[in-house]
């Protein structure tokens, strides 16, 4: 029988999922400028950032910029090498392969080198989460790591449940396998960022890390939650919420401020009939997490001069105007 973790879909869960959906579509019709690459670089820095001070370390997001810049920088030696090793790691992402576990052994050597005895190999003794000085979790013997991790990138790679879903069923599995002597909390979460960008490019610049740094008591105790419910649904549930409410952040910021503000909304609606000819109110409305009514009247601004509706009030659509 092939492995099946444990979850349930919810649903929120289902909410989550098309809410998420529709968010995507609404910012794959921004256009890229210069602006937006910059925010590319000061996301990468934010990435590494947050995933190193997650685990303890003190650096700053200035630190982390001068030596990604190549500046010296005054600071504990482990940490700088943190911060290295965490630079060099997030440079293999466009190059890593999520579905392989050869690869996930890579990444896990250039990001923990110099920094355990095993970097790039599997744990071979006990190991346990401790939350201060109480053990919240125990993971497996170290002889079923391989087995069990075999069996989680096995599911996968075949599993016909939403990307969404098997990049946070993955996070929370292998967080609860623990598959290294260290650095499973920042692997846990590289893996499902890669995952994720599989979905949709946004997510090489919109990681878990910094979702995760934001909403770490949250994030700890929807772990402990999942792992007592011996099943990761809410886990998956407060992953997808970080995910949308990300979404929504970064679409805002870019869209001066307000998602759907009246320029900004009108332009997404023209665009999503270029890419979309004979689309209808309604499909334009959920793809792009407008309001029916929000939309209509952005409809009625476009028919002056950009669009046109063509065909039977049931069956038609709207399509450009033709010069």
């Amino acid at each position: 029988m092939p492995y099946q973790p444990p979850f349930t879909l919810t649903a929120k869960t289902v909410s989550l999922i098309a809410e998420i959906s529709a968010l995507i579509e609404h910012y794959s019709l921004q256009k890229e400028n210069r602006q937006t690459l910059k925010l590319r670089k000061a996301n990468q820095i934010k990435t590494i950032h947050s995933s190193l001070a997650i685990e303890g370390n003190t650096l700053s997001e200035g630190q982390v910029t001068d030596i990604l810049n190549g500046k010296k920088v005054i600071a504990p030696l482990r940490e700088i090498q943190e911060v290295k090793n965490a630079i060099a790691a997030y440079e293999l992402f466009p190059k890593l392969d999520p579905f392989s576990m050869d690869d996930l052994l890579m990444a896990h050597r250039v990001m923990m080198s110099a920094l355990c005895d095993s970097p790039g190999r599997f744990r071979t003794g006990g190991v346990g989460v401790f939350d201060s000085k109480q053990i919240i979790h125990i993971a497996p013997p170290a002889d079923r790591v391989p087995p069990l991790i075999a069996d989680l990138f096995d599911w996968l790679k075949k599993s016909e449940d939403h990307l969404l879903i098997r990049s946070c069923v993955f996070h929370y599995e292998f967080e609860f396998i623990h598959p290294f002597a260290d650095g499973n909390g920042r692997m846990g979460r590289l893996w499902q960022s890669l995952i994720l960008s599989r979905l949709h490019p946004v997510f090489r610049h919109l990681p878990v890390e910094t979702m995760v740094h934001e909403q770490q008591k949250k994030y700890y105790e929807a772990i402990r939650k999942s792992t007592k419910n011996a099943e990761s649904s809410v886990f998956i549930q407060f992953m997808l919420g970080e995910i949308a409410r990300t979404l929504k952040q970064h679409i805002s910021s870019q869209n001066g401020g307000v998602i759907g503000g009246v320029n900004g909304g009108v332009n997404f609606v023209l665009e999503y009939i270029r890419k979309h000819p004979g689309c209808r109110s309604n499909a334009i409305a959920a793809a792009l997490n407008i309001p029916p009514r929000t939309v209509e009247r952005y409809l009625k601004l476009l028919k002056i001069n950009d669009i046109e509706f063509r065909g039977a009030p049931r069956n038609g659509g709207y399509y450009l105007k033709e010069n």
